[in-house]
């Protein structure tokens, strides 16, 4: 099946191998992917409206190429590697109980984002607007507070401690 310049609304993907796809001005709105794989797909000018991604392994895609009007996406209980988010809107946004590895977050707006219960193993967080953002029972995240504005921002001990590593201090 073709997947570039085309249109799918209120489609569900489900047990879908993506793997080097392309979904080049395509557009999906109200779709749902439900254990599917997507690695190395191409996102050029693709719009992304109300989609879901549930339970999928997502490597390697770089959302920043999307089209931004109305681009809104939630992920929960997936893996997510390699993965750029950088100079994006992504207020509002899910990243519930997933595994955010090594992904790019600059100049990215985060604000009510929820982060809660993910692991963020080697994600950057730089000169992002985390305002309202929630990591609660979030962990491994690497956020310096001097870099990202963290206004009601929200987290859970012990994880909050990371926040102070950026000052060389110790803490008994």
């Amino acid at each position: 099946m073709e997947y570039h310049n085309e249109e799918f609304e209120e489609e569900s993907f489900k047990d879908i191998d993506f793997a080097d796809e392309s979904f080049k001005n395509t557009k999906f709105i109200d779709c749902s992917f439900d254990n599917c794989k997507l690695s190395n797909v191409d996102l050029n000018n693709s719009r992304l409206q109300d989609v879901r991604f549930m339970n999928c392994k997502i490597v390697g895609l770089d959302f920043s190429k999307c089209n931004n009007f109305i681009f809104s996406i939630g992920f929960e209980n997936c893996y997510l590697s390699y993965c750029i988010f950088s100079d994006m809107d992504m207020e509002n946004t899910d990243f519930i109980d997933c595994q955010v590895y090594d992904c790019d977050f600059v100049n990215t707006g985060l604000k009510n984002t929820n982060f809660e219960g993910s692991n963020l193993t080697n994600s950057l967080f730089r000169n992002t607007n985390m305002s309202g953002a929630s990591f609660r029972n979030a962990k491994n995240y690497n956020i310096d507070p001097n870099n990202n504005f963290l206004k009601k921002t929200k987290f859970s001990i012990p994880e909050v401690i990371s926040l102070l590593s950026v000052y060389d201090i110790e803490i008994d």
